[in-house]
């Protein structure tokens, strides 16, 4: 075996078990090991995140509403026998989490949200992080520190994109939409991540 192919696998498997201790496997511990950034694990955590809602919004809820019109999607999904919007989807996981006590919290925001409870920013660094994406196109995420309730925090915003036509008709045909001229590929909202700076 080639050395280059033995330091690649020595090197994946030990970049594996550093993830699995700080995504809270077992008894491991909240804080960031040694050599990986807060900053570094928001990106990991965010990518997961982007691509589960990527991969239900274009596969499940574009395909099935928008290609193959064989279900709707619905605000009110129970009532209705529909499926839930992708913002639904995301609202959903981020409150189980909640729920379990995990160690860090996300949430989807926007300067222009259809469900109010979703509006941009409680905390300065919130405001400051979706204007930044939303500014740039998304093109970088925002990260910054901040106070909450006397615990430090390191907390990113990432840019949340109409990532199929379905986003875009939803949100400009809405009736309680504030924004109503959106295309495929502009930045709707941000994804905040938070995580506590305890060790």
């Amino acid at each position: 075996m080639k050395k280059s192919t033995i330091a690649l696998i020595a090197t994946t498997a030990i970049a594996s078990t550093s993830l699995l201790s700080l995504v809270g496997c077992g008894e491991a511990e909240a804080s960031v090991e040694p050599g990986v950034s807060y900053q570094k694990l928001t990106d990991a955590l965010h990518m997961v995140l982007e691509n589960d809602r990527t991969v239900y919004t274009k596969n499940v809820v574009n395909r099935l509403v928008k290609d193959e019109k064989v279900i709707k999607a619905s605000e009110h999904w129970t009532e209705d026998k529909a499926l839930p919007l992708p913002a639904q989807m995301f609202r959903m996981g981020a409150e189980l989490t909640a729920e379990k006590e995990a160690w860090f919290s996300y949430s989807l925001q926007s300067l222009w949200p259809i469900n109010k409870s979703n509006a941009a920013g409680q905390t300065d660094v919130e405001k400051e992080g979706l204007e930044f994406i939303a500014e740039n196109g998304g093109s970088a995420p925002y990260y910054g520190q901040e106070t909450l309730g006397g615990k430090e925090y390191f907390t990113a915003v990432y840019a949340d994109v109409a990532v199929a036509p379905v986003c875009v008709s939803c949100h400009n045909n809405h009736k309680d939409s504030p924004k109503t001229d959106f295309e495929l590929g502009d930045v709707m909202g941000g994804v905040v991540i938070r995580i506590p700076m305890d060790g």
